[in-house]
């Protein structure tokens, strides 16, 4: 794992990293106001405001750019990269390098294929070790989709694949969709590096997760599709007559945009 601060947040017993995610400047300006220590991206979220689906491979661009912009501000940035946005590591690698010199501290690298399928173990973990030879400074989350691959029993799988994820030189592994305390702390008993879990309504509560000895929680989609539907909550109000709630007043949302 490398020797940084945004590593160092990974390493506090009882204390994981609450990695809260942004899609646009506004919305990285306003969680770092708050004081979260860092920033991921959402892919889902970085996708849909361009028009484009995520998972397929089809905002390498858009990724880029919204890093670069993250990268200057002088916050902890995680960037979610889907699978890398191509299946050739040397390419992979050469993005890694463009994101590291941006300012980035990190990325999201995913197994998982917009078809449902997973890519191969051993191409995943290419990408991930050209990926450490190329920017030996960024932290690389290794994330494994099994749990989200209708798979009957995904812990098998998942657990070999994260032991090739860390043998090629993963510095925190993922593993959305495992909610199971039991297995949570199974899985950790295995692991040498931090464990990510992905925050959910039928899983643990943070202090749960934090008790279990998880490294990091993070919050994935979850802020865009609620700033969505409140939104929609608000368009409806109006039209119909109903209560709006407090918003965000617009010259602090101004202020927000003259960050970093």
């Amino acid at each position: 794992m490398p020797d940084t601060p945004f590593a160092a947040l990974h390493r506090r017993p009882g204390r994981p990293l609450l990695l809260a995610n942004a899609w646009d400047h506004g919305s990285a300006a306003l969680l770092a106001a708050e004081g979260f220590e860092a920033i991921g991206t959402t892919s889902l979220g970085v996708a849909a405001a361009a028009g484009l689906p995520d998972g397929a491979s089809a905002t390498r661009q858009e990724t880029v750019r919204l890093a670069r912009r993250l990268g200057r501000s002088g916050w902890l940035v995680s960037v979610d990269v889907e699978g890398g946005f191509s299946e050739e590591p040397a390419e992979v690698a050469a993005l890694a390098v463009e994101l590291a010199a941006a300012g980035v501290a990190g990325i999201n690298l995913e197994d998982g294929r917009a078809d449902g399928t997973l890519a191969p173990a051993e191409l995943h973990a290419a990408k991930i070790a050209a990926v450490k030879a190329a920017a030996p400074e960024l932290f690389v989350n290794a994330r494994t989709d099994t749990w989200w691959a209708g798979r009957p029993d995904p812990l098998p799988e998942a657990e070999d694949r994260l032991k090739q994820y860390q043998e090629a030189g993963a510095d925190g592994v993922f593993t959305p969709g495992l909610t199971d305390p039991a297995l949570i702390a199974g899985l950790l008993g295995e692991l040498t590096v931090p464990l990510n879990l992905l925050w959910s309504p039928a899983g643990p509560s943070y202090r749960e997760l934090a008790a279990l000895g998880v490294g990091r929680v993070s919050l994935g989609s979850l802020l865009y599709r609620t700033a969505l539907a409140a939104a929609l909550d608000t368009a409806r109000a109006v039209r119909d007559g109903g209560e709006v709630r407090p918003v965000l007043g617009y010259a602090q949302a101004q202020e927000l945009h003259g960050q970093g």
